[in-house]
């Protein structure tokens, strides 16, 4: 059975939807992994793959920027680390 995912998952899904649209997103929540690392201060650590035409003629760091636009909101409360795979379409189907 699937685990309920955290309100931070869910929120950074509802903000990625909205700005980036992606055909597919996968949002993991790795947070217990990091439970205890001081420097956190009890965010999250999340791991993302999206996929959106909107990456379609940006370089991985544009990508990377889109994204942190989209999540600025959750940076100050609820996010300390996020690691990101950012593909088009065609990327991911290949």
């Amino acid at each position: 059975m699937p685990a309920t995912p955290s309100p931070t998952a869910v929120h950074i899904e509802s903000l990625l939807q909205q700005h980036l649209q992606p055909a597919h997103l996968e949002v993991r929540d790795d947070s217990a992994a990091h439970l205890g690392h001081a420097s956190a201060g009890g965010k999250g650590h999340f791991r993302l793959r999206i996929v959106s035409t909107c990456f379609e003629g940006l370089k991985p760091l544009q990508r990377h920027r889109l994204v942190n636009d989209a999540l600025a909101p959750l940076f100050e409360t609820e996010l300390h680390a996020v690691a990101m795979e950012t593909l088009t379409p065609d990327e991911f189907l290949k």
